[in-house]
């Protein structure tokens, strides 16, 4: 391993290796990424593969719209198939709140050119035949939405970073980060030592961890999120389905298995990964009730990933005030893979102190200390 680095990004999933590429391609040189297991080992490699744009706060919708846009060509921007399947988000409304909520979310995301519409029960089983609607109030449907492959993405942009000069460190674990007044000195890995003024701590699940070894608190946690996958079946819906108050989401892959998640409240918060039975039984109830065909489905597995939680459900970026070099791009609380294209261009203008495409001064640090939270209505 080389022993100086003009920035050191620690985090081998999507977000570390697409704020890598965004770096070189706007010109920047020697980059390191440290990654401490495999490329997509952590919570890229474990998400449920969803890419939606409705959300119920405008900063989400504005990021996952930007994102939306360069996923429709980032396979072609990358060389490299993503698998891209833009069948739409189908998101059911069971309670009033929910219908009341959905109209609201509706309005605004037609507000900002997104082709979302709040539909009738009827016009959902239209798009899902399958679907029982028995209990279902209405449903928003945004045919733009959909899925990608998070294994390819990360790999996509890890290959055209190093082609672009990025160096990537695998199975290089970051022990500390030593400072001097305040400022980024220094990386200490089990490899050896880098010398390096900047850091970007995209670690998803151990941000927190990152954060202490510079000496601050970082207001994030790590919960387990589990999800499973069934046997290969013939097509039978082509849009990711989903409730906020069933707390489910599912979606069928180009290969015919079904992944299926859903987010518990009561989930364990200290870095847990295993899977239980009890989640297995639970997820069966919930999908079958909603896709009964899925009865005389067969589970082949399950894994267990970790949503990085900021207070508001919205992602941490910038620079940190107290340490200069040391920044962020964390907390996304389950929607970093969605996000991880227009975040990642974000930062990279942010380090080279350019104007960024979008202004994300809001979604700093100090957001939490000013007491200006943007809490997002709509997470599973």
């Amino acid at each position: 391993m080389i022993k100086k680095a003009d920035l050191v990004i620690i985090g081998g999933g999507v977000v570390g290796c697409s704020v890598a590429y965004n770096l070189a391609k706007l010109g920047a040189k020697n980059i390191i990424l440290l990654e401490k297991n495999t490329l997509a080992s952590g919570s890229t490699g474990r998400c449920g593969a969803g890419i939606r744009q409705q959300f119920g706060t405008k900063m989400n919708c504005i990021l996952a719209r930007e994102s939306i846009k360069i996923f429709e060509n980032l396979s072609q921007e990358l060389e490299y198939d993503i698998e891209l399947n833009q069948g739409g988000y189908l998101i059911l409304a069971y309670t009033e709140k929910e219908v009341n909520q959905f109209k609201k979310n509706v309005a605004l995301e037609q507000s900002l050119n997104i082709k979302a519409r709040f539909i009738t029960v009827e016009e959902a089983k239209e798009i899902v035949p399958p679907l029982n609607t028995e209990g279902i109030l209405a449903a928003t449907f945004c045919p733009t939405d959909g899925h990608a492959n998070p294994f390819k993405t990360n790999f996509a942009y890890a290959e055209a970073a190093e082609r672009l000069g990025v160096k990537i460190y695998t199975f290089t674990e970051v022990k500390e980060i030593e400072t001097e007044n305040h400022k980024i000195v220094a990386v200490n890995t089990d490899k050896g030592k880098l010398l390096t003024p900047m850091v970007v701590n995209a670690a998803g699940g151990y941000s927190g961890i990152i954060g202490k070894m510079v000496g601050v608190d970082i207001p994030v946690y790590s919960q387990r999120h589990q999800i499973l996958i069934t046997e290969p079946i013939d097509p039978l819906f082509r849009p990711m389905l989903m409730s906020f108050s069933r707390n489910f989401y599912g979606q069928q892959t180009p290969h015919g298995s079904i992944i299926m998640g859903f987010g518990d409240p009561n989930e364990r918060k200290d870095g847990d990964i295993g899977s239980s039975w009890q989640f297995a039984q639970e997820m069966a109830q919930k999908m079958t009730a909603v896709l009964p065909l899925l009865k005389e489905v067969s589970m082949v597995r399950q894994w267990a990933g970790l949503y990085n939680m900021s207070p508001d459900a919205q992602p941490i970026l910038g620079e940190h005030p107290q340490i200069e070099g040391f920044y962020m791009a964390l907390g996304f609380s389950g929607h970093g893979f969605m996000l991880a294209p227009i975040t990642s261009k974000l930062i990279a203008e942010l380090i080279l102190k350019r104007k960024t495409s979008l202004p994300i001064d809001k979604l700093d640090i100090g957001r939490f200390e000013r007491g200006e939270l943007i809490i997002e209505p709509s997470v599973v």
